[in-house]
């Protein structure tokens, strides 16, 4: 793995620094400082010492031989953690002190380039046409504008330092989790495709996952559910509700498509004997009209493990500075008790309403975490229902159910193509969409969710890499990100 950057692609120093730091100098669970504190030692890009390169061939043996024998000893855990500042500061550190801590500067200008590379690469929600050209000419479409994207990513994203210490590890056959807390500009980043190599992703030497802002977690007021206190209770499946005033075919219609028997998700729920609501045929559980705000706080409030939502999610621009403006489309009429705006003949729920409840719309206020306390596991399948993080002011869906007590959340980067789409804009007749709403499902009802998702992603990155087809593509795939506490 060629993780260090060549003489073109290598960062600027910034000032009175060594470039990438190792460093003991930033808070453990702070931000990272404004400026990187200079490091005792000399940087392993600037010093002039020799440094071997590790080599592709080395990290491709270890994921195709068994010559590196299996870890079985506690996960290390990396928290990085992002803040813009012009440039881009990152610190890091191992939780236990297993490794070096390490601070870095991320460029403003690189950081720039590549995140109009990315942002090229996915679909825009304020422009309906553009998933046409993302779907068949995208750059997370197309194999070698794939490859490209994901080491310009790492090229400009992934510290070296950092990377290296990826590298070592890999080689005594341990796979990290890294924790990252990516800052507003860097939420959309499908870290785990980045590429160190271009046949190595970070999903190959490491487990990721999203780490939720500490205020939200440490808020004196949040009571998290736990899993194994929980995880007998009732499952709230929310599949495809009707929107009120809205077609199947209009633009909060059927995400799914028509109901019935052969479906891969109707399929998949008929396994539960606990879920909610309670149907004789799991059919039922799609395009209900009876799923409103009300009936959700009255399941939620009776006590679940989980809640699986797939729908429409509508989130606000990033420059109106408005994330509790997110909302969640359920089957609420227009004369539902709610801070969003009707739409027609329908009142969506705001992440604002489950932020702050009744507060100002009644005499005497319920906070939003009593009306719909989360239960531990959360999977909001919508387009950009995690866009809450790419606000300075995180207040979005993803945040409000982690403060009403969701220990985690799955949620998407960026809007998803529905199966719909696939078939109309390319010759798949696959049902890619239906397909991982089944694995996130299964991955939130498994012991280990996080790791579990992964393993999916990794099969779909195998699949890519076996057949770079639309429907293998990480355009779907890797816009699915866990937040967690």
């Amino acid at each position: 793995m060629s993780i260090r950057p060549s003489t073109d692609d290598q960062l600027p120093e910034p000032p009175d620094s060594g470039g990438v730091l190792d460093t003991g100098g930033v808070s453990p669970d702070g931000p990272p400082t404004d400026t990187p504190q200079a490091s005792s030692g000399p940087s392993p890009q600037h010093s002039g010492e020799s440094r071997p390169s590790p080599s592709t061939e080395s990290v491709q043996q270890r994921h195709s031989t068994s010559t590196v024998p299996e870890y079985t000893g506690p996960t290390p855990t990396a928290l990085i953690r992002m803040a813009d500042a012009g440039d881009v500061y990152v610190s890091w550190r191992w939780v236990g002190e297993t490794a070096a801590r390490g601070v870095a500067v991320l460029p403003r200008d690189q950081v720039r380039v590549v995140l109009r590379l990315l942002a090229d690469a996915v679909p825009d929600p304020a422009r309906p046409d553009d998933l046409r050209r993302v779907l068949t000419e995208g750059s997370l479409v197309d194999p070698v504008a794939e490859v490209t994207l994901a080491q310009a990513l790492s090229r400009t994203l992934l510290p070296y330092g950092l990377a290296v210490q990826l590298y070592e590890l890999s080689q005594r056959g341990i796979r990290p989790h890294l924790r990252i807390q990516p800052s507003p500009r860097l939420a959309q980043v499908p870290w785990e495709i980045i590429a160190p190599d271009p046949d190595v992703r970070l999903i190959d030497i490491a487990d990721v996952s999203l780490l939720a802002p500490v205020s939200v977690v440490r808020a004196p007021e949040r009571i998290a559910h736990r899993w194994n206190d929980t995880k007998d209770l009732p499952v709230v499946a929310v599949l495809d509700p009707r929107v009120p005033g809205f077609r199947a075919d209009s633009e909060l219609g059927s995400v799914l498509g028509r109901p019935h028997a052969d479906m891969p998700v109707a399929h998949h729920f008929s396994r539960y004997d606990r879920l909610l609501p309670t149907v004789a045929d799991p059919v039922e559980l799609l395009r209900r009209t009876d799923i409103d705000r009300t009936w959700l706080s009255a399941a939620l409030r009776g006590g679940a493990s989980r809640l699986v939502y797939v729908g429409h999610v509508t989130a606000p621009a990033p420059e109106s500075g408005e994330s509790e403006h997110a909302e969640l489309h359920l089957c609420c009429t227009a004369d539902a008790r709610g801070f969003a705006a009707p739409n027609r003949t329908h009142r969506p729920l705001s992440a604002k309403d489950l932020l702050l409840g009744t507060y100002t719309l009644d005499s005497t206020p319920v906070p939003g975490r009593e009306l719909w306390p989360m239960p531990s596991r959360v999977a909001l399948i919508a387009c950009e229902s995690g866009g809450d993080l790419r606000f300075t002011e995180a207040l979005g869906l993803t945040t409000a159910a982690l403060s009403a007590g969701a220990e985690l959340v799955t949620a998407t980067r960026w809007p998803l193509p529905t199966d719909h789409a696939f078939h109309t804009l390319t010759s798949t007749t696959a049902l890619p969409l239906q397909t991982a709403i089944c694995a996130v499902d299964t991955a939130h009802d498994s012991p280990t969710p996080i790791p579990t998702l992964l393993t999916w992603q990794r099969t779909r990155l195998a699949a890519w890499r076996d057949s770079p087809i639309p429907e293998n593509s990480p355009l779907l795939w890797s816009a699915f990100a866990t937040v967690s506490d």
